[in-house]
């Protein structure tokens, strides 16, 4: 059986990883191969070099083969600037406005970002997600992309109408290492916390106040040192998903864009409130959109 003809060469370049791969006419994977050559460690002018290094092979085997990029590499501090397409907006829209990078012996484009301006005057940006959202195929819904900092957003029509961020895992970071978490010890089990996070969630006072039970309650006795770093991050989580309530309205169902254990964690929160879920890999979510906005730009 002969081998598969690949089309194009799919890049998910983001802050602190590269992963490449090499894509048929069908979307299926011919290969991967992946670096930490993510745009933060990148030189000045090192991005052709550190894309060379990262699949070689494949350049030199197909010197004819695009290149489409998604994520970080499009940021200012990546490889050229891809403007952010505005809100709202479809698949058709973001082939459209793919942007080439000049120099290079081959085709080679950016996905660009985009950004929303809500009523309130909010302004809001993504780069990378977008990507991962029209690799969904969700045409109408709402999508969640758990992550440092998380993104809510709604479909309709096949078009990106809304969204909004939540820095919930930079916030978990930094509370990681805050006076809140000193009596913190590592966690002996997933579940640990959930409980006392969703007391904390429910009672009077906002979030500011529920985060200093992690020390108070561990100080009390009504929690173990184990539960704290989970309780901080069901909390965090819950503060999300109450946000997001207050700005997308109460839908039936979420979908995630997300893996382990973020999947977990968001999926059982999910439930809790009586929502369906379902879910995609983030990494199987970024080729079949990168597949997707290839085949929507021939």
């Amino acid at each position: 059986m002969a081998s598969p003809e690949p089309r194009f060469i799919a890049v998910d370049w983001g802050t602190t990883r590269l992963r490449t791969s090499l894509v048929d006419a069908g979307g299926a994977v011919i290969a991967h191969a992946r670096s930490d050559s993510g745009v933060q460690s990148v030189p000045p002018g090192g991005f052709p070099a550190a894309l060379r290094a990262a699949c070689a092979a494949w350049l030199e085997a197909y010197p004819a083969l695009p290149v489409v990029m998604a994520g970080m590499v499009g940021s200012r501090n990546g490889w050229v600037e891809a403007p952010y397409l505005h809100c709202p907006c479809g698949l058709s829209e973001m082939a459209a406005q793919l942007t080439r990078i000049d120099g290079l012996e081959r085709d080679a484009f950016v996905v660009p970002g985009v950004d929303v301006r809500w009523e309130d005057g909010s302004y809001d940006v993504m780069r990378g997600e977008e990507t991962q959202v029209f690799g969904t195929g969700i045409d109408d819904g709402l999508i969640c992309l758990p992550g440092t900092h998380s993104k809510w957003v709604e479909m309709a029509g096949g078009r990106m109408t809304r969204f909004a961020s939540f820095i919930t895992g930079e916030l978990y970071a930094a509370l990681s290492g805050s006076f809140v978490a000193r009596l913190a010890e590592e966690p002996d089990a997933p579940e640990a916390g959930q409980t006392e996070a969703t007391e904390a969630a429910r009672a009077g006072g906002g979030l500011t106040r529920a985060l200093f039970q992690a020390r108070t309650r561990v100080l009390a006795g009504d929690m173990s040192p184990r539960a704290v770093r989970p309780f901080l991050s069901r909390l965090l989580i819950e503060a999300e998903m109450a946000g997001a309530s207050e700005l997308f309205g109460h839908p039936a169902s979420v979908h995630l864009v997300a893996s382990d254990p973020q999947l977990s964690v968001y999926r059982s929160g999910l439930e809790r409130r009586g929502l369906q879920v379902s879910f995609v890999d983030p990494a199987t979510a970024t080729l079949a959109g990168l597949n997707r906005i290839i085949s929507a730009r021939t």
